[in-house]
């Protein structure tokens, strides 16, 4: 959605279908891999003050139905990828994102630093694959901008899993091996301001200007900031950034935040005739 919001296509139908098609694939082949991910982490699961509520984990679910599951969710996923675009290519990137999470699954996870490279790029390959569907261009500014952003939160979690580590004194993953609070301290500061510094650019390229025929998209970094510091903030001081959507859900202030830096896109793309902007 948000490529067709940034390209200032929002309100062009012609694919809304397609698109509608595309996110639904989407969830369920995701869907699919969280329910494999869970079946491979029972153990571990089982040791978590939170994840041992899960329906594998606590036994809610059997493995044989969790596989059959799994199963259905995949062939669904892959026949709606295959009718949003018929030209193989949205299919194409979901199986490749499907593949991804697969590996990372079954052992790529445990390896630091590509366990986060490797989750960031599944939202990067969400945007391309809404984009392939959309038929619109998906800028280097924005795929640059969501493997940062994603990249940012993951950094997160896993400070957050890294202070549970510390409490329960039990690792949650084998990847945190490879990190300190050090690092990704160093690591959290130094991807939140490279992405302020992403989106700054971003709004002031000249591509971004001609191709949007508008000057003005840089208002809009305040409330990026915003945001960012009020991640960090929750990160650092309230220590709870184990769960990003949870965070989505329950914090007034990133709900506020996003909510104003969509209505300022959406009044720069597309009332931009508007006086009071300079």
């Amino acid at each position: 959605m948000f490529h067709r919001f940034f390209a200032g296509q929002f309100f062009v139908l012609s694919r809304f279908l397609y698109l509608i098609e595309g996110i639904v694939s989407f969830c369920l082949i995701a869907s699919a891999i969280y329910i494999i991910n869970d079946y491979r982490d029972i153990e571990d699961d089982r040791k978590h003050p939170v994840k041992c509520n899960r329906p594998l984990a606590s036994g809610t679910v059997k493995k044989p139905v969790a596989i059959g599951i799994c199963i259905g969710l995949i062939l669904m996923g892959a026949v709606l990828g295959w009718m949003a675009d018929p030209h193989y290519q949205f299919l194409f990137i979901l199986m490749l994102y499907f593949f991804i999470n697969l590996f990372y699954s079954f052992g790529l996870k445990n390896l630091a630093i590509l366990d986060i490279l490797m989750l960031s790029s599944g939202f990067v390959l969400r945007v391309k694959g809404g984009a392939t569907i959309s038929r619109v261009e998906a800028s280097e500014w924005l795929i640059i901008m969501t493997f940062l952003l994603s990249l940012f939160m993951a950094i997160a979690k896993r400070r957050d899993d890294l202070l549970l580590r510390v409490t329960t004194g039990t690792d949650m993953r084998k990847s945190m091996r490879g990190y300190n609070l050090d690092f990704l301290n160093t690591m959290l500061g130094l991807s939140s301001a490279i992405v302020i510094v992403a989106y700054v650019n971003y709004t002031v390229s000249p591509v971004t200007v001609e191709r949007l025929g508008t000057h003005r998209l840089y208002y809009s970094s305040l409330f990026v900031i915003a945001g960012l510091m009020r991640y960090l903030q929750i990160t650092f001081v309230q220590k709870e950034s184990g769960s990003p959507t949870e965070i989505l859900y329950k914090d007034h202030f990133i709900q506020i935040t996003l909510a104003l830096w969509v209505l300022s896109i959406y009044v720069i793309l597309y009332l931009r005739d508007i006086p009071i902007l300079p």
